[in-house]
């Protein structure tokens, strides 16, 4: 194909390849044309693709997973799961996807499910899943995996639990549930099983117009370190889909390994109270 440069020559770009840009997520996978510059007009109804603002990337300090980096600097994380229009329409479980920012918006991770038809619409929200958190570039960093478990509080030999590894293949921690009559009560464990933190939930996790918190704190209860929040998302969504957005607080200086591992609570806590069918 010829075309014309700055000079109003004729060149030849027929030998050329074609420049593409690599989609990151959800379709990170895609190939597509690279948008038009801004001096060559646009057609009608044409609309540009809207890339989400990346969170920049810090420096790695030694001893840090790769990829954890990015959760150095900050104390909080927002989860927003993305709404599935097959399940508002049809009311069929799809697999989860999550977009992961920062306080100012920025992304830092993005989260996919892993699953078969049969285990979503069988299993519903007790479902097993192995969740992959990749970064912005694509790359893989913490691999979330849950196995099947009992969901009654009646039966304390098969409760939840929850393996975070980052590199993918490297446990860095687990959520375990705790056995309470009438109380969600979570551990969270380092790669060597050790109890590092407690999770306390309320008596009940369904209220209108209001938060969800989760609690966060020391071993013994008795000093609040974090929270994982419920967060109200309005009537329409919160009656007609089960994507839910949570926010997550930490202290700025926590090991970025439990920092991931309760990035893992946040999802484990999803499935449990609020993934079911509207």
């Amino acid at each position: 194909m010829a075309a014309q440069d700055d000079k109003g020559a004729f060149v030849d770009n027929s030998n050329k390849p074609p420049v593409y840009a690599i989609s990151l997520q959800p379709h990170r996978n895609d190939v597509f044309p690279a948008p038009l510059p801004s001096a060559v007009p646009m057609p009608p109804g044409y609309v540009p693709t809207q890339v989400p603002v990346m969170m920049p990337v810090p420096q790695r300090p030694p001893g840090c997973p790769p990829g954890l980096e990015y959760l150095t600097q900050i104390d909080q994380l927002v989860v927003n799961q993305k709404v599935e229009l097959t399940e508002v329409i049809l009311g069929w479980e799809t697999n989860n996807k999550y977009m992961i920012k920062n306080s100012v918006g920025q992304q830092v991770f993005y989260a996919a499910e892993e699953n078969d038809c049969c285990n979503r619409q069988c299993c519903g929200p007790l479902r097993s899943f192995v969740l992959h958190v990749q970064d912005n570039f694509g790359q893989e960093v913490i691999t979330i995996t849950r196995p099947l478990r009992c969901g009654s509080c009646c039966c304390p030999c098969c409760l939840q639990e929850l393996e975070v590894q980052s590199p993918p293949g490297n446990p860095v921690g687990y959520v375990i549930q705790d056995w309470h009559p009438y109380l969600p009560k979570f551990t969270i464990q380092n790669e060597r099983k050790e109890p590092v933190l407690k999770i306390v939930g309320p008596f009940c996790s369904c209220r209108c117009c209001a938060d969800v918190n989760f609690e966060v704190k020391s071993l013994d209860e008795t000093i609040m370190v974090g929270r994982i929040t419920k967060q109200w998302t309005g009537f329409l969504r919160e009656a007609y889909t089960d994507a839910d957005n949570f926010g997550i607080e930490f202290p700025m200086d926590l090991d970025v390994k439990m920092k991931a591992v309760m990035l893992g609570a946040c999802f484990l806590i999803d499935f449990m109270f609020f993934e079911h069918n509207k």
